[in-house]
């Protein structure tokens, strides 16, 4: 089971009164990778891409790690997998403290914004199970030097080998020379040498994950010029800027994005493959604390990098509805009113896709709930409309 997981939910119960047992995903993650030398990868953002860029690499190298990753990773075909070796990666969840269950041996801190105040009650507190998490690995940790969150968990930190990445000049792995479009090209400079990395995904973001995960790499004793051709040519992972096809010129991605911070990242990496097309963003607000607590933020995000935004109402998961709380508050914090539309109803936000889009625009829809499950009644109302905008 989850932490996001209903106490209510049939089959738990039928579980438990079977005298089932019942581990939380942590647990058994921690079972499956106990003797393992772990690769444990955590992040406010990011984690998934930089654990599927590790995995990637690790395959292409013939390193027979097993792993366990949040999303499908491309060219994989799957978001787990058993290899023969003692190498395991996975991706470590931040959000209900499990993420300090693991014995790791590598850990790598991607970014640290602060979230999950539900669980943790204090930045602070969300801050110090970062530096408990990086501390307790046993061999290193690769930290983001960039991210003002991250910088401040270093400063937590007590760690003895400590490896930093990033574009700051001072970074131990420098990401240089970031070239954005269909793809993204860049070069990451160490001790000294500059080594070419390419990669089939979007967003200068991710050319800075993909510093990350040759740092890991190096911390397991791969050559870094090997390293770097290692992670040439990944793809992404499942439900990070997922292309679900093109109706009368109007393409539609699906993303994960559900925090403010990613919500500008993966808007910022479509409009490099834009064109001059126009970016409409289909938001579904997850959790009602993150929308009460962020909905000024999201409405930033959005108002600055789409053109227009349609917000759907709270994928509530865990948590039960909070009085006052909904998609209005997103859209009510919008500056320019029209371009925002609050439409709770699943196919009245897909017919106003249909109205509004049309030849080179971009359709996203963002959020870790279930918005993905909109894409179709898009994709049907962009067909069945003529696309006057």
């Amino acid at each position: 089971v989850t932490s996001a997981l209903w106490p209510t939910t049939p089959e738990l119960v039928a579980a438990q009164e079977r005298g089932v047992p019942v581990l939380h995903r942590s647990q058994a993650l921690h079972l499956l990778a106990r003797g393992k030398r772990l690769v444990a990868v955590a992040g406010a953002h990011g984690k998934t891409t930089s654990t599927g860029m590790v995995v990637w690499a690790l395959h292409r190298l013939d390193a027979g790690a097993s792993y366990v990753n949040g999303g499908t990773i491309a060219g994989l075909g799957g978001s787990s997998g058993h290899g023969p070796s003692d190498l395991f990666v996975l991706e470590a969840d931040e959000s209900d403290g499990s993420f300090l269950l693991y014995d790791v041996a590598v850990a790598l801190v991607t970014n640290v914004d602060t979230d999950h105040l539900d669980h943790y009650g204090t930045p602070g507190a969300f801050d110090a199970a970062f530096a408990r998490f990086a501390d307790g690995a046993s061999e290193a940790v690769v930290i983001s030097c960039d991210d003002a969150g991250a910088r401040r968990v270093r400063d937590l930190m007590h760690h003895e080998r400590v490896v930093t990445f990033g574009e700051r000049d001072d970074a131990d792995v420098r990401v240089t020379d970031i070239v954005t479009g269909e793809g993204i090209a860049c070069v990451v400079e160490h001790a000294g040498q500059r080594h070419a990395i390419a990669m089939d995904v979007v967003g200068r973001h991710n050319a800075v994950n993909a510093a990350g995960a040759f740092a890991v790499l190096l911390q397991l004793g791969v050559e870094p010029a090997a390293a770097a051709d290692a992670l040439t040519g990944f793809a992404g992972t499942g439900r990070r800027f997922e292309s679900h096809g093109e109706r009368r010129g109007v393409r539609v991605y699906d993303d994960y994005a559900h925090h403010p911070a990613e919500v500008e990242a993966a808007l910022a990496g479509a409009r490099t493959v834009l064109g001059s097309g126009r970016l409409i963003a289909v938001h579904q607000p997850h959790l009602y604390s993150r929308t009460r607590d962020m909905a000024e933020e999201f409405a930033a995000a959005y108002e600055r990098l789409a053109d227009h935004t349609i917000v759907l109402d709270v994928y509530g998961a865990r948590e039960d509805p909070i009085p006052g709380v909904s998609g209005a508050l997103v859209s009510g914090a919008f500056d320019d009113a029209s371009r925002v539309d609050f439409l709770p109803d699943w196919q009245a936000a897909a017919d106003r896709v249909g109205e509004i889009a049309r030849e080179g625009d971009l359709v996203m829809t963002l959020s870790c709930g279930d918005v993905y499950r909109i894409i179709p009644q898009v994709l049907d109302a962009l067909e069945a409309t003529d696309g006057d905008g």
